[in-house]
């Protein structure tokens, strides 16, 4: 896994694209509407340069030649309360790559450089029912509760959200 700064974020921003275009048009719920228009898929990537060069954002992806076959971010919250904790995003794995174990190789990469920066605590959310949520389950996220109709899904219907934290094992911040 690869971390990038903004930099390297523009610079696959159009791989990313890619991967979220094809995630969303293959029925994941991952904030967008199909159809996604590359075009908006490839703004809204750019769009995250600039929380990753403030520090607000780190994206990691899994790179093959050009393409992009997954990625995940963590979201580091501003406030001095909530210094301790981030939320895990946009965990995406290309349809292509999927059951060959990437997207826990992803949430391991983001994990251990939350427990790395000092962190002690994720959370997220997800599409209650959905293949993502049994690979929380199994990685030891605890779920805490589900939302109704609190997402749509990419045909516009709304769907229960289920919300899910895990405890990081303590150490020296280095973030």
């Amino acid at each position: 896994m690869i971390r990038l700064d903004a930099h390297q974020l523009l610079g696959r921003a159009g791989a990313l694209a890619d991967l979220l275009t094809r995630t969303v048009h293959g029925g994941a719920s991952v904030g967008f509407l199909a159809p996604l228009d590359r075009a908006e898929a490839l703004a809204w990537w750019r769009e995250r340069a600039p929380e990753v060069a403030a520090g607000r954002l780190a994206v990691w992806v899994a790179p093959d030649g050009d393409r992009v076959l997954g990625t995940v971010s963590l979201a580091f919250p501003g406030k001095a309360n909530s210094r301790h904790r981030a939320e895990l995003v946009k965990l995406m794995v290309h349809p292509e790559a999927r059951g060959r174990g990437l997207g826990r190789r992803l949430l391991a990469t983001a994990e251990d450089a939350a427990a790395a920066a000092g962190l002690t605590l994720l959370h997220l959310d997800t599409e209650t029912g959905s293949p993502a949520e049994r690979l929380y389950r199994s990685a030891g996220w605890t779920p805490v509760g589900a939302i109704p109709d609190y997402a749509a899904r990419p045909d516009g219907a709304l769907r229960p959200t289920t919300l899910y934290y895990k405890r990081l094992p303590e150490t020296a911040p280095t973030r």
